[in-house]
């Protein structure tokens, strides 16, 4: 892989974070992170839809109207979103329950319809593809960080399952709303600070 593919992959898994550095996705980084498990199907259903809708209007672009642009990649991403609403049912219906409508909600997800109009509309299948993966596995990554402190302290487990000891207090505020915006807010405070991002402001 050469080197710029390479970034076009890293930049939005660290340096260039949809979550923690261009503030995308907040809403439902704070609503699907209460749970791990959770959070990692979250993650893996954008980051399908976003590499995959980014591949595909990749692939059309030189064929896609100016005037109908955002028709296109709407009912793109809708295609992509329906099924995987739809696998979730079918195979995970206790998680698709707990998402409730936040996957239908990634049809208007800032992060995935910014890529398309800001990359895959200019660029070629493959750095599209791997811009598409990296911006979603960067959003996950930021969605089971919170997820995994969130389920940690609130209820002392991890995946349902017990970590802490029973002895040991349980912090309520982590699994509300509160909660869910204090340990965002310390995560993008800690990776604008090592990327000194606040510098470049």
């Amino acid at each position: 892989m050469s080197g710029k593919l390479r970034k076009t992959f890293t930049d939005p898994l660290s340096e260039n974070n949809p979550i923690t550095i261009q503030i995308l996705g907040i809403c439902s980084a704070l609503a699907v992170t209460v749970q791990l498990r959770t959070a990692i199907v979250m993650a893996l259903a954008l980051t399908t839809v976003t590499a995959g809708s980014n591949l595909i209007i990749s692939l059309l672009r030189r064929g896609i109207p100016p005037r109908i642009r955002l028709i296109v990649e709407m009912v793109v991403v809708s295609t992509l979103v329906i099924l995987a609403d739809q696998f979730l049912r079918a195979y995970l219906f206790d998680v698709s329950r707990q998402l409730s409508v936040f996957v239908g909600l990634i049809i208007t997800n800032c992060i995935v319809l910014g890529r398309l109009e800001a990359y895959a509309l200019q660029n070629p299948p493959l750095p599209s593809l791997l811009d598409g993966l990296g911006n979603g596995l960067g959003y996950g990554a930021v969605l089971v960080l919170v997820a995994f402190i969130r389920e940690l302290l609130g209820s002392g487990r991890l995946f349902g399952a017990a970590v802490l000891p029973e002895h040991l207090p349980r912090n309520g505020l982590a699994l509300l709303a509160p909660g869910a915006f204090i340990v965002l807010g310390l995560l993008i405070w800690t990776q604008r600070t090592l990327t000194k991002h606040f510098d470049s402001e």
